[in-house]
C-alpha cells in the first residue's frame, strides 16, 4: 500500500459521514481512492477520473487568488445526494502538488468541523510526505 492509498483509507475512517476520499496529482490524475465500507459509489471509476481532473483545474484557479484573499483551506459543493469537498495540497509558494477529494453524506451538517478538525490536521501531519512524493 503506497502512502496515498494508506492516507485515503485513514481519511475515510476519520468519521462515519465520510463516503469517499481520493488523492489526485496536480494534473488531476487519481493516485489513490478509498470508499467507506459497504458504500455503493454514485460515480464509476471513469467519472471519478474526470471529476479529479476538473477539481485540480479549479484548485489552480483558487490558488491563483490566495495572494489577495488569503490561504484557501477547502472548497465545497452541495448536491442533493452528497457533499463534495476539495482540499489543495500545495507547497509554501502555493504550487499545487495534489488535491484531496472528499465526499460526505448529504445530511452531514457538521462537514465543516470534520474537515477542519479531523481532515486538515491529518493533511498537515502528512504534508512533508506528500511534497516529497511529488518531487520523485
Amino acid at each position: 500500500m503506497n502512502i496515498f492509498e494508506e492516507f485515503c483509507k485513514n481519511v475515510v475512517e476519520l468519521d462515519p459521514k465520510i463516503r469517499f476520499a481520493g488523492i489526485a496529482d496536480g494534473d488531476g490524475k487519481l493516485e489513490a481512492t478509498a470508499d467507506r465500507k459497504g458504500l455503493t459509489p454514485l460515480l464509476n471509476s471513469e467519472e471519478r477520473a474526470q471529476y479529479a481532473i476538473t477539481a485540480a483545474t479549479r484548485q489552480y484557479t483558487r490558488l491563483r487568488w490566495e495572494y489577495r484573499l488569503g490561504k484557501i483551506s477547502y472548497a465545497s459543493s452541495h448536491y442533493t445526494k452528497l457533499i463534495r469537498a476539495t482540499i489543495p495540497i500545495a507547497d509554501e509558494n502555493s504550487r499545487l502538488a495534489h488535491v484531496l477529494l472528499l465526499s460526505f453524506d448529504a445530511d452531514a451538517d457538521n462537514f465543516h468541523q470534520i474537515i477542519t478538525k479531523k481532515v486538515v490536521p491529518l493533511v498537515a501531519k502528512n504534508m512533508t510526505r506528500f511534497l516529497k512524493a511529488t518531487e520523485k
